[in-house]
């Protein structure tokens, strides 16, 4: 999975400048270039979350504009944007840029199609939001003394960002858009948690404990006194005064209902997300049908793990057995962060055998923040930065080392490192012949799907070996089968929060903690969790059907350089994409 700060930037299109050599002759190309120059500016100055996460330097001192005049402005811009690009003729473009053409149109087009659902309404969840903010420090760099005066600077204005983040919360309340009040309910303890005795043990004060050795004594001693003032005169006052009207006036007037459906035009909006997240035409009851039949699939292939094992239990015991056997887990959080480091390290040598061509940028491992570690899942992935100064992050959770099995470890490493999330990220952004946009698009069935399809590559690279990891693999890969069961349930078809938790139990290995925060993660993403498993689908198929043209003439290492060569894509331009390159292959061989 993506960082979770992903949530709160996804409204703004990933938009970037072309390169100037990039732009070849005739107005309609030059055109075109002009337009998604400024629209990238525009998009980077109205959401500096977003500049901060990609590696845009400039606005690291700002928190976003999110007034309703603002955000109206934005809205403006886009129709603004849109209007210009239908005046430039796509016929008029060479193929690779009628592509940009095609990508940038569909990109303005999903912004304003979302904008009568008013998604700023649910965009606190358990796992994120202004609980969170602190995080952000995660993605900005601390090298000199500027940074950390440019994270001063950011402080300072965190009371306006909070002011109009209650004003947003308190303004779709009354129009009957709220989140859940037993998912809210979850976000209370976070913002008390930022309340604290002292200034040190804020983490906003964290970056502040440590400097490196090339600023000065006497400025770290500056710096130090100036984040203690600024963090207690204006950080922890502004939490209060959030805390306040979080419990107080938020939390009673959330909903009891867990489902989207239950909202003002809630039916409308998950279509909405349905289509964006999967970039198909799929219905609620389509996928969820798919779900059923990926479920019983998979259990046939846990069967056979179970008899290899040599156990004659249910499904069920063998499940218990996996949650609660102290063999699985490692006892201490530095025993469980040292062994994923080894396990993600030891995949990358074993990549040659997939891949052509393999990114430059390296990825490390962290541990999440424990601030969200409690509410958050087992791992994610922070991508680099645009300007490659900063690495790929796996991020590992720690909180509660007992509830995170080694059985897991290979399969959750596919996922996020290698050869899931950073290879493909990285290697996108890599891709210096695309333009920007392209580099950094965003759509979760590619990015999604293709780390879940990464997982299954495991086997390719000699992972796997032992039967309980094996097991692992499937647990995973059912996990993303009981999503699409799961998400439609809750939003569609009007199920429990306690029908999903029991139906997740049932299905999936998880643990208890695993699955609560599953589920709720769900509740306040709609549409989200079906990326996986339908992007996975739809590259299995892609490959099938290379497999089956050529016969021999596959080459499983070009098919890969060749889906990963255009950086993310909407699942319909990536088939036909793939199928170019197969009937390509085919002449080639003629």
């Amino acid at each position: 999975m993506l960082r979770p700060l992903l949530t709160l930037i996804t409204t703004c299109a990933v938009l970037s400048v072309l390169p100037a050599a990039a732009a070849g002759p005739g107005t309609a190309t030059e055109r075109l270039h002009q337009l998604i120059e400024k629209s990238w500016a525009q998009d980077m100055a109205d959401s500096p979350l977003s500049a901060t996460y990609y590696g845009e330097k400039g606005f690291n001192d700002r928190w976003p504009d999110i007034s309703p005049a603002a955000m109206a402005r934005s809205h403006q811009q886009d129709r603004d944007l849109l209007a210009q690009l239908a005046r430039i003729d796509s016929r008029q473009l060479p193929a690779a840029e009628r592509l940009n053409h095609e990508l940038f149109k569909k990109s303005l087009e999903s912004r304003l199609a979302l904008w009568p659902h008013q998604p700023w309404a649910y965009e606190m969840t358990a796992r994120d939001g202004p609980q969170a903010l602190n995080e952000v420090a995660e993605n900005m760099p601390f090298d000199t003394v500027a940074d950390y005066e440019t994270w001063l600077k950011r402080l300072d204005t965190l009371p306006a960002y909070l002011e109009q983040y209650m004003d947003r919360l308190r303004a779709a309340a009354k129009t009957g858009r709220t989140q859940p009040r037993m998912l809210m309910a979850r976000v209370l303890p976070q913002l008390q948690g930022q309340q604290v005795a002292r200034v040190e043990d804020s983490p906003f004060y964290a970056r502040f404990k440590s400097f490196p050795d090339r600023i000065p004594a006497a400025e770290r001693e500056r710096l130090s006194r100036q984040a203690a003032q600024v963090i207690q005169n204006k950080v922890l006052p502004a939490y209060a005064r959030m805390e306040v009207f979080f419990r107080t006036e938020y939390l009673p007037a959330c909903r009891e209902s867990v489902g989207i459906w239950d909202t003002p035009g809630g039916a409308a909006y998950y279509a909405n997300r349905v289509a964006e997240h999967t970039t198909t035409t799929l219905t609620p009851d389509e996928i969820h049908q798919i779900g059923l039949r990926e479920v019983a699939r998979i259990h046939g292939e846990m069967r056979k793990v179970m008899e290899q094992v040599g156990f004659t239990g249910t499904r069920q015991q063998f499940f218990e057995k996996l949650r609660s056997d102290p063999q699985f887990y490692y006892a201490t959080p530095e025993e469980l962060f040292n062994a994923y480091v080894v396990v993600a390290k030891s995949i990358e040598p074993e990549l040659p055998k997939l891949f052509g061509k393999l990114p430059r940028t390296p990825f490390g491992v962290r541990a999440i923040p424990m601030t969200s570690a409690p509410n958050t899942t087992a791992a994610y992935y922070s991508g680099p930065s645009v300007d490659g100064t900063r690495a790929g992050y796996f991020y590992v959770n720690l909180y509660r080392p007992e509830m995170r099995p080694k059985y897991e470890m290979e399969v959750l490493a596919s996922h996020e490192a290698v050869p899931g999330h950073h290879l493909q990220i990285a290697l996108a952004q890599e891709q210096a012949e695309l333009p920007k946009f392209r580099r950094f698009a965003s759509y979760s069935a590619f990015l999604e799907g293709w780390a879940l399809y990464g997982e299954a590559l495991g086997y390719e690279l000699g992972l796997y070996k032992d039967p309980y990891s094996r097991f692992g693999q499937l647990t995973y890969d059912m996990w993303r089968a009981v999503r699409l069961v799961v998400d439609t349930g809750i939003h569609s078809q009007r199920w429990t929060r306690e029908q999903a938790i029991d139906y997740f139990r049932d299905n999936a290995a998880k643990t208890e903690t695993d699955i609560v925060n599953e589920v709720d993660r769900y509740i306040g993403w709609p549409g989200q969790a079906l990326a996986y498993k339908i992007g996975q689908l739809r590259i299995m198929a892609l490959r099938a059907q290379a497999e089956q043209a050529l016969g021999s003439g596959f080459d499983v290492r070009a098919f890969h350089d060749a889906l990963l060569a255009q950086g993310a894509l909407p699942l319909d331009v990536l088939e036909q994409q793939m199928r170019g390159w197969t009937q390509a292959r085919i002449k080639a061989k003629r």
